[in-house]
């Protein structure tokens, strides 16, 4: 599978946006307006000025948030087309080539001067449409472990992989199985 950068940087940015929600027993990593911030910057969201973002900017981004997740708990492709077409059509695309911060061309759907929720929805939204329309929506996933339920996009060859990292909750399971397999032995 085919995956370009910038279906890729979104891809990403929308599996670290659904992981700011917080889980059972983690806070909601986009609690206020400093940390909103903080993701746009970390997840470099181009024309967003953060001096601009503010409550109505984190409220919105907070249910393109609960859209994304929507559309990762999506039974079938119907549903999560009907999904992504509300939340596209919703932000206002403009496709539209740049070659921006070193980048080779390539598109941006969001319109000049978008806000970063629209920004989100439209970007992130169109690269999760290309995993419908490529077939692969079943890579949109949810880590297995217990108590995690992060998002991620197997990328894996062979569509396999169960755990958000393999490293943490992967491991994690495995060394408890390995000694649940020694006590019994």
């Amino acid at each position: 599978m085919l995956i370009t950068h910038d279906t890729r940087c979104a891809l990403d940015q929308a599996v670290a946006l659904l992981n700011t929600a917080g889980a059972e027993d983690t806070p909601d990593e986009l609690a206020d307006v400093p940390a909103l911030r903080a993701f746009v910057a970390a997840h470099a969201v181009s024309d967003v000025r953060l001096a601009d973002l503010d409550e109505r900017h984190l409220r919105a981004v907070r249910r393109v948030r609960a859209a994304f997740a929507e559309v990762f708990a999506a039974t079938s492709d119907a549903r999560a087309a009907e999904l992504i077409n509300a939340l596209v059509a919703a932000a206002g695309t403009t496709p539209r080539l740049t070659d921006h911060d070193g980048h080779d061309w390539h598109l941006h759907y969001f319109a000049p001067g978008a806000s970063v929720a629209d920004h989100l929805a439209a970007d992130c939204g169109m690269a999760l449409a290309f995993m419908v329309v490529a077939g692969e929506r079943e890579r949109l996933r949810r880590c297995e472990a217990p108590g995690c339920g992060r998002a991620f996009v197997d990328l894996s060859r062979n569509r396999s992989r169960r755990y958000c990292s393999s490293r943490t909750c992967g491991n994690r399971l495995h060394v408890a199985a390995y000694r649940a397999r020694q006590r019994t032995a």
